[in-house]
């Protein structure tokens, strides 16, 4: 069979040739250092926005081999300079809607923002969602990587997951005890897409709620850097063990790429200080990488997803040899 994606660096490829006529939004050479939060990347050949599950669902099973990258917030995401050959699949606002249910739970479409999501239930007074009032991105991210702080996590919220099979475009439930999640993992296959889930709130008092999001926000502002280009936490908490303690200690706080920098605040931030390049983030996310086993023979787990075609000869996520 034909395979598009092996014979990319064969040829120049155009492929809004083998596009299927979807009902979505379609834009060519997009430019992904728009949607990072890092504000790096190079472009998406195609970046497709579907019109509903039912014209993803078509999508997905008319595409043959085009290859497709499914992003979300894009808040913890480092998209490589020679950007991402394909399709690059990212759900509009007509998966974001949020539904009060009856037995308090919540149905919330995968491109919600974490922090309306944190709102909604809030203004429902259901509590078990304040962690989310200070986590970016969208619960589609959310999903993907079990996204947590202060001792919660989304997993503790799920109680089914609606999404869409990448190999033939058929719909997927599944509950949570089918659902493999993980500190920080969702072990299901990157491919699938997820578009919406029901999750369960806690009957709480909203002042209750209000006052445990304000002490977050406060922690969060006194510990984390604030009003600069970060994809939050770069790695994974060891078991027991705090990754930007692990940072300082190999002397790596405030290091620096070109403009990707450690930050001076909080050692497990990487901040981009003017016109860092993708380039420049992976290259210090690996020497830190490196310096901690170095240190302490403990090799850390990146939490940012990095993704898309290098353009120059440099070090990838590979650990310490």
């Amino acid at each position: 069979m034909f395979n598009i994606f092996s014979s990319l660096f064969k040829k120049k490829f155009n492929f809004m040739d083998y596009m299927p006529p979807v009902r979505g939004k379609i834009t060519t050479n997009f430019p992904l250092s728009k949607l990072t939060w890092l504000g790096v990347g190079g472009p998406a050949d195609i970046l497709y926005e579907p019109e509903d599950k039912e014209d993803l669902m078509f999508f997905v099973e008319a595409k043959k081999n085009i290859p497709v990258t499914i992003i979300g917030g894009c808040s913890n995401l480092l998209v490589r300079d020679g950007g991402i050959p394909g399709v690059v699949v990212k759900l509009g606002k007509n998966f974001s809607k949020i539904e009060l249910l009856e037995g308090n739970k919540i149905s919330c479409g995968c491109a919600a923002k974490n922090m309306e999501l944190a709102q909604f239930a809030y203004e429902n007074n259901l509590s078990g969602f304040e962690f989310l009032s200070g986590i970016p991105g969208t619960l589609g991210g959310a999903l993907r990587m079990n996204a947590g702080a202060f001792n919660s996590s989304i997993s503790e919220r799920v109680l089914q997951m609606d999404g869409i099979e990448p190999n033939n475009g058929t719909k997927i439930t599944l509950t949570r005890e089918e659902i493999p999640f993980d500190y920080r993992l969702n072990a299901l296959p990157v491919g699938w897409i997820f578009t919406d889930a029901i999750l369960s709130g806690i009957p709480e008092e909203k002042d209750v709620i209000k006052k445990r999001m304000e002490e977050f926000k406060e922690k969060r502002k006194a510990a984390q850097p604030q009003g600069v280009r970060t994809a939050g936490s770069v790695f994974k908490n060891p078991i027991g063990l705090q990754a930007w303690k692990l940072i300082e200690k190999a002397g790596c706080r405030g290091m620096r790429v070109g403009d990707a920098q450690v930050s001076e605040k909080h050692a497990n931030f990487f901040i981009n200080t003017g016109k860092a390049t993708a380039m420049d983030f992976e290259t210090l996310i690996q020497t830190v990488q490196n310096k901690v086993y170095e240190s302490c023979n403990i090799l850390l787990e990146p939490e940012v997803r990095c993704i898309g075609v290098k353009t120059k000869k440099y070090s990838s996520f590979g650990g310490a040899k």
